[in-house]
């Protein structure tokens, strides 16, 4: 499940900069992004919960 997610991440942080950088309509630009950086951020909560617990 985390390297799946992981790959996610790395994938939706590459096309948020793709589309930030390559996509001219501005309107479509923030779909795009928007969509990409919410699944950023669930990729990146998901393996926040998927983390081992520290040591105390």
């Amino acid at each position: 499940m985390k390297p799946l997610l992981w790959t996610v991440l790395v994938a939706a942080t590459a096309a948020n900069l793709f589309f930030n950088l390559g996509v001219k309509d501005s309107g479509l630009q923030i779909v795009l992004s928007v969509v990409s950086g919410v699944v950023v951020l669930a990729s990146g909560a998901g393996l926040w919960m998927l983390r081992r617990p520290a040591d105390t």
